[in-house]
């Protein structure tokens, strides 16, 4: 008798047991997961340094003010890594969840255009261009940069695209305003290597590249 008392206590304990372990484990299992932190991209560093390359080699040109790019079709201060499917509502810009850019678009594209252009002459910002203004240095022509594309395209679930498209317009300031010089709108599509963000940010980067080496021989042309 005492033998089965013993083995109904026991049984009891280790039910007790496994449906405090059940618990524990529902309990584990209802805590938050971590955040996932996006995957950030930029251009890379190689565009840079082959331009200071060039900058101690190359004849200076007159200076130039670049304004900060507009990037109208894009919420301020965004940095999502967007996308298209041309296959399935291509009007629809979509953003990768876990990925993002380092920067707005728009400063990564100023800053690929600053480079290109610093190899043959100063790039200056509005405060540089003021003081050089008041020290009576004008005839300084300014460069402004509107960015209406700059996304992932899909052809297909596999096949995808960096499209950027650019436009530039070259002013001489007045003073009853701006005189407009030459306007130019720059297209650039890069094959992406991979269907994903990696693919995506790598293919806008080279398109970046491109339209930058574009607008320099543009602007070199117009405003030698």
């Amino acid at each position: 008798m005492n033998t089965i008392k013993s083995i109904a206590v026991s049984a009891v304990r280790i039910s007790a047991g496994a449906i405090f372990f059940l618990n524990f484990l529902a309990a584990c299992s209802a805590l938050p997961a971590p955040p996932v932190h996006p995957v950030v991209y930029d251009f890379g560093p190689g565009a840079s340094r082959v331009a200071a390359q060039g900058a101690a080699l190359a004849p200076q040109r007159a200076p130039l003010v670049l304004a900060d790019v507009e990037s109208p079709g894009l919420p301020e201060g965004s940095t999502a890594l967007n996308y298209r499917l041309g296959y399935d509502d291509a009007q629809q810009l979509r953003a990768y969840q876990r990925a993002r850019w380092s920067q707005p678009p728009g400063q990564l594209v100023q800053q690929s255009v600053a480079v290109e252009l610093s190899a043959e002459r100063a790039v200056l910002g509005y405060r540089a261009a003021r003081e050089a203004a008041r020290e009576g240095n004008g005839g300084l022509l300014v460069l402004r940069l509107e960015l209406e594309e700059f996304s992932q395209v899909f052809s297909s679930a596999s096949q995808s695209e960096g499209v950027l498209r650019l436009r530039a317009t070259l002013a001489e300031p007045t003073p009853q305003g701006e005189r407009l010089r030459a306007q130019r709108v720059f297209e650039a599509r890069q094959p992406a290597p991979s269907a994903d963000a990696a693919g995506g940010s790598a293919a806008l980067a080279q398109a970046a590249r491109q339209v930058a080496r574009d607008v320099r021989a543009w602007v070199n042309q117009t405003a030698p």
